[in-house]
């Protein structure tokens, strides 16, 4: 990075114990403390809760310190502020990038209004086990959805102009294969070749520096025995050098302390020169601090390495505009929610659910006598993991019934709690069923239990709930199951009792107000799995795009078809006995990736092509192929679709996934009209990285591809194109060469 006038100032009159001071952001101290620290050179804290208490922090940094230096304020903004907005998990499956956009917009324009400058979101962990509890902060098992919807977040948090009154700097995490630990367990060791390192973990986030993220954080997690915290080659030689990243490489809290368990480093000062050496920037909890002078000498810690990390601290606090004013006025702070952010984010909220099964039940008929059920009958539990202290609180699905549907004889027995063992109100329960017209049955796992250090072994619901659904089941009365969650649940005991499943999440704010607009009509539940949900934990990892097997398992014999690799079949497989499968599980999950109905139905033409043959040098300069499919609304109202691309390179030098996602699109379709979706793909779509001997290159190789299009991935049409090695021009020659190199890592 090329520093300012102003930066290359400052670099010259800063000392060394102030340059450290800016390399450093401290958990949230008591004010006073917090003060002190400021005047002490601290360059970075987390939010103090207040705009009036940021105001003073920043006014005792420029005008208390030698240099008058304004500091970056911190905070966890995950999914809101004020106004919750549904969980990341959640947000993902509606496979609308501009309204992921626009929820992190309104959550930064909350954020700003306080004085915070900095999140630590989005997480662009593509993670494929759902025991790991910090599935509910990502965009679930996809490489294409995370990226896209991490820089629409990126977009939406950053907006045009970091300097700008709704704006915040946004922080690409856990960086990187932090969402692929062993045993799904929460900071637990990471083993990933280099292979599914740049196929899978490392590219949501070079998309979102591509985007312009101010920020990375590093991860707690191990790759290849090198805790990335002290992990040089990819901090320093991947993200910054090979794609040129200038922004701030964050520590994860205590990531720098942690070193030590590790067994990398031998003492505090150890870890602190492994990190800084690494490629780290700046250090979340304050162990330079906890250090004495001599033990950070410049003879310690590189100089240059020093300038170049305070170089990019004070480069964001210039395009944050802090140096030009770091104040924001106290009374314009937002402080509870408007009509307009409940409005977003309920409309967030409905367009985030999935229908999983519907019997016709769904949507709401005038049933005249309804039970309402469960531990979220009542509950208000629907902020998800990580919400702050101060968020608005939401309501429950009995009180927006109730105000939505006054005329309904509506009865609450929720029959059982979340964690408990007490089935003492299931025969009332049953009861109560019978005497109805229909049951609400709302289920699912409290906050608690997803999130950070919230991994489970056991993905089933909770407690009692499970006996819950079969007691009404058993009644004979018509049921909808509403599930309210943070990551995919192993519903194998139940769901075949279940006639209709509602997919809910942990939907914000207004979850109890969209969820009863579902179930009356009054919005589409047209969203679509971001992960697979299992039949078994022992399944786990079941993400569709695997690679293939040498021996994948046959349905009928048969082996011409993806879908039979992906498992997309029903109860009648005919298994082959050396196979990859399990002797005591259908083949596939419960229910795929992409998969999501909603009222309205649709039917799809045949997809079709722009041109069936495409050079590579062709792709290599830019152009691309276009693939279209007309989609009909063959119901009675209006409502979305989901388009969904999926390729298959038929034969490649590596062993490609069976598919993958290479484009989306979710469209609004009036009732009998037919529109036309449309995708351009290029070399970003047809390559992959290769990382033989040659080094990581990415490349698109010549060859047959199918392309699989439809509303889930169990409901597409192909059809066939081929990269040829023919060259377009003169100034291409064609040799026998397999592969073409498109770019290096840039």
């Amino acid at each position: 990075m090329t520093p300012t006038r102003r930066i290359r100032r400052l670099l010259d009159e800063l000392t060394w114990a102030e340059k450290l001071g800016q390399l450093q952001i401290v958990f949230r101290p008591e004010q006073a403390a917090a003060s002190q620290l400021v005047r002490d050179g601290i360059g970075s804290v987390f939010w103090p809760r207040t705009a009036a208490a940021t105001n003073a922090l920043q006014r005792v940094a420029v005008e208390e310190t030698r240099l008058g230096i304004p500091v970056l304020v911190g905070l966890d903004v995950i999914h809101g502020h004020r106004t919750i907005s549904p969980v990341p998990l959640a947000q993902a499956a509606s496979f609308d990038p501009r309204l992921v956009e626009d929820l992190a917009r309104l959550a930064a324009a909350e954020a700003r209004s306080a004085g915070v400058t900095w999140t630590f979101s989005p997480m662009v962990d593509v993670s494929r086990d759902p025991r790991w509890g910090r599935v509910v902060e990502g965009f679930g098992e996809d490489v294409h959805l995370t990226a896209e919807l991490g820089r629409a977040m990126v977009r939406g948090y950053q907006g045009a102009s970091l300097a700008a009154s709704d704006a915040i700097a946004a922080t690409a995490k856990h960086f990187v294969a932090y969402g692929q630990p062993e045993g799904g367990r929460d900071y637990d060791t990471v083993d990933a070749s280099e292979h599914r390192l740049r196929n899978v973990h490392l590219e949501p986030f070079r998309a979102a520096v591509a985007e312009g993220a101010a920020s990375v954080m590093a991860s707690f997690n191990t790759v290849g025995g090198r805790p990335m915290h002290a992990n040089r080659r990819l901090l320093t030689d991947v993200l910054k050098a090979e794609w040129g990243f200038e922004g701030i490489v964050v520590g994860d809290a205590d990531g720098v302390r942690n070193l030590i368990p590790h067994g990398v480093a031998a003492d505090l000062a150890d870890a602190v020169r492994l990190a800084w050496t690494a490629g780290l920037d700046v250090e979340m909890g304050g162990a330079p601090s906890d250090l004495a002078q001599e033990d950070l000498s410049p003879g310690l810690l590189d100089p240059e390495r020093v300038d170049d990390a305070v170089a990019r601290v004070l480069a964001l606090k210039e395009s944050l505009g802090l140096f030009d004013d770091p104040y924001v006025s106290a009374d314009d702070e937002r402080l509870e929610p408007t009509v307009e952010s409940r409005r977003l984010v309920r409309a967030a909220a409905a367009r985030s659910t999935v229908l999983l099964k519907n019997d016709g039940t769904l949507p709401l008929g005038d049933p005249r006598r309804v039970l309402v059920t469960g531990p979220y009958a009542e509950s208000t539990d629907h902020l998800g993991a990580w919400t702050q202290s101060f968020a608005a609180p939401a309501g429950s699905i009995a009180d927006a019934l109730r105000e939505r549907v006054p005329r309904v004889e509506l009865r609450v027995l929720p029959g059982v709690g979340f964690l408990d063992d007490d089935a003492s109100q299931l025969p009332a329960v049953d009861a109560a069923a019978r005497e109805s017209d229909l049951v609400l049955v709302c289920v699912g796992e409290p906050s608690s239990l997803s999130g950070e250090a919230a991994s489970r072994s056991d993905l089933r619901l909770p407690g009692r709930q499970e006996e819950l659904i079969r007691q009404v089941a058993a009644s004979g009365t018509p049921f909808v199951v509403v599930l309210a969650n943070g990551r995919p649940l192993v519903v194998a005991d139940w769901i075949d009792v279940a006639p209709t499943v509602l997919e809910a999440w942990h939907g914000g704010t207004e979850a109890a107000a969209a969820i009863v607009d579902v179930l009356l009509g009054d919005a589409e539940p047209a969203g679509r799995l971001p992960m697979s949900f299992p039949r078994s934990v022992g399944q786990v990892p079941i993400h569709y795009a695997h690679e293939r097997t040498g021996r994948p398992a046959s349905v009928g014999g048969s082996l011409t078809e993806a879908t039979v690799d992906i498992g997309l079949h029903g109860p009648d497989n005919v298994h082959e006995k050396y196979t990859s499968k399990y002797l005591d599980l259908e083949l596939g999950p419960q229910f795929a990736f992409g998969h999501g109905s909603g009222y309205a139905t649709f039917s799809h033409s045949a997809p079709r092509l722009s041109r069936d043959e495409c050079a590579l040098d062709a792709l290599e300069r830019g152009e691309t192929l276009r693939v279209a499919v007309d989609v009909t609304n063959t119901s009675g109202r209006s409502g979305d679709e989901v388009v969904q691309a999926y390729l298959e390179d038929v034969v490649a030098s590596v062993a490609p996934p069976v598919r993958r996602l290479v484009a989306f699109e979710r469209r609004t379709v009036d009732p009998g009209a037919t529109i036309t979706v449309s995708f351009e793909l290029g070399a970003r779509e047809l390559g992959f990285w290769s990382t033989d001997a040659a080094g990581a290159r990415f490349i698109v190789e010549p060859g047959l591809f199918r392309l699989h299009v439809g509303g889930t991935l169990d409901r597409t049409q192909s059809v066939e194109f081929r990269v040829s090695d023919r060259p377009t021009t003169t100034a291409h020659s064609a040799g026998a060469a397999r592969i073409r190199l498109l770019q290096r890592a840039p």
